[in-house]
């Protein structure tokens, strides 16, 4: 996910006071400054936003346009040093594959399908591996990890992308311990810190049919560790707030033109399963959703159905005894909804017997649960960083303001549309080198507001959107 920067020697540094007395780094923007910071040294820690996931996976692109390599670009400006990444090689440079666009219906809707080329698989039995990467990296951003997971010494065997970055003669080592080694072998001088999103994520993804949320008590503890760690030299640093995921296209995108098919269809409501249990026809865990309170583009309306819930949502009131693959686009989905507990000899979504998976919809009471969790996350957050006087990235203030607003770059409008929005790849979830671009402009924002510094903003509009076929 192997470009490898080498940091100066020592006596280079030296060799440049000598010959260049008071003259300025050649790097620097003499209308930049540092500030009260030092980017000497930059150390970023995180989750897949970190590490620059998009489309559905993590690959070399992906990897250049994280935020915090774009943050480390600018850094230069104003006396940062080399930022190195645990890239994947040119030769696998498609790193786990990801979703690209293939095509569109005659309705005019995207057509997705995976990268499976150039890619930097190692092995896929018993479990996918990656190809290691296990010199020294600035960027500790790990797809997938949580705030709870950090003290495991079992992380090694159920993260892949952690165990890509650990040398195999460590892998008991937690993720606390990794960042831990990494200040005491690199001293950073400044980072960024933006853990915590996966402990809601999790859980609302899956519409609340799987995982579970942390305990704040959990999460609270552990984001003092990371951050004790990370201050442990005297840096000064970022901490990164939780979005609200509710308002993501990965939860925006279908219920709108489900909604409308409904009601052209006449058709009052369905009956969804909620919670984790599959249980029987008559449990507590199926309710009646009208087709009213769907959330259509407006706002009207609770429930949000899932991205992935897209390819199955056309399956509504199939008769029964219908022969079931004419009603399926692909043959794999019938044992896809067999997993799900749907019974695929009866009318989906119509009747209590067989109700739409939880896993598809996030109801308004796990939508109250993902809020809740979310608001006691980041106050912890919050409270954590001016305890140690440190700067604070509100993502979910400025995530909820590009769900509600937009943003205009250079006259380009952006918003959190799916594929149309330039600024949510085609997972729904993560952003695209463009959305990166703009998360990183809202850091050097807060940074340049707490430490005084004058840290230049990059051209958003520069960076790509949506990758279109060609």
């Amino acid at each position: 996910m192997n470009l490898i920067f080498k940091r100066s020697a020592p006596f280079l540094a030296l060799l440049g006071l000598a010959l260049g007395g008071c003259q300025p780094d050649l790097n620097e923007d003499p209308k930049s400054s540092a500030g009260q910071a030092d980017f000497t040294t930059y150390v970023s820690v995180g989750n897949s936003l970190t590490q620059g996931t998009s489309d559905g996976g993590v690959y070399r692109e992906g990897q250049l346009n994280s935020y915090p390599n774009i943050l480390a670009t600018q850094f230069k400006r104003v006396g940062g040093g080399e930022f190195v990444q645990p890239l994947f090689t040119e030769a696998q440079s498609n790193g786990s594959g990801y979703l690209r666009i293939t095509g569109f219906t005659a309705a005019g809707t995207p057509t997705t399908g995976n990268v499976t080329t150039n890619l930097a698989i190692r092995a896929v039995s018993p479990r996918v591996l990656y190809t290691k990467y296990t010199d020294p990296v600035n960027n500790l951003g790990v797809d997938g990890i949580r705030m709870s997971d950090i003290t495991s010494n079992t992380l090694t065997s159920t993260n892949a992308y952690f165990e890509r970055i650990t040398p195999d003669a460590n892998l008991q080592q937690t993720y606390l311990q990794r960042v831990q080694a990494t200040v005491t072998s690199l001293r950073p001088t400044f980072f960024t810190s933006w853990l915590g999103n996966n402990d809601v994520l999790g859980f609302a993804t899956a519409g609340g049919a799987s995982s579970s949320l942390t305990p704040i008590a959990t999460f609270t503890a552990n984001n003092n560790l990371v951050l004790d760690a990370l201050t442990a030299g005297g840096a000064k640093g970022v901490v990164a707030t939780i979005p609200d995921v509710t308002t993501i296209p990965f939860f925006t995108t279908v219920g709108p033109s489900f909604k409308a098919t409904l009601t052209a269809n006449s058709v009052p409501g369905i009956v969804a399963m909620t919670g984790a249990a599959p249980g029987g026809p008559a449990t507590a865990n199926r309710r009646q959703i009208a087709t009213a309170d769907i959330r259509d583009a407006a706002g009207n309306g609770r429930q949000l159905f899932t991205l992935t819930s897209s390819p199955f949502l056309g399956l509504l009131g199939r008769p029964t005894g219908a022969p079931w693959r004419s009603f399926v686009p692909r043959a794999a989905l019938a044992t896809y909804l067999q997993a799900y507990g749907v019974d695929t000899l009866q009318a989906f979504g119509a009747t209590a017997g067989n109700p739409i998976p939880s896993a598809f919809i996030l109801d308004d009471t796990e939508q109250a649960q993902v809020q809740a969790a979310t608001t006691a996350f980041n106050t912890a957050l919050v409270t954590a960083a001016n305890a140690r006087n440190l700067a604070v990235f509100d993502a979910n203030v400025f995530f909820r303001s590009v769900a509600t607003s937009g943003v205009i770059t250079n006259t380009v409008p952006n918003t959190a549309a799916y594929v149309s929005g330039n600024l949510f790849s085609l997972d729904g979830v993560h952003p695209t080198p463009r959305g990166y671009a703009l998360v990183a402009n809202e850091m050097i924002k807060v940074i340049n507001a707490k430490y005084g510094s004058s840290v230049p903003g990059v051209d958003v509009s520069s960076y790509r959107g949506v990758r279109f076929p060609q």
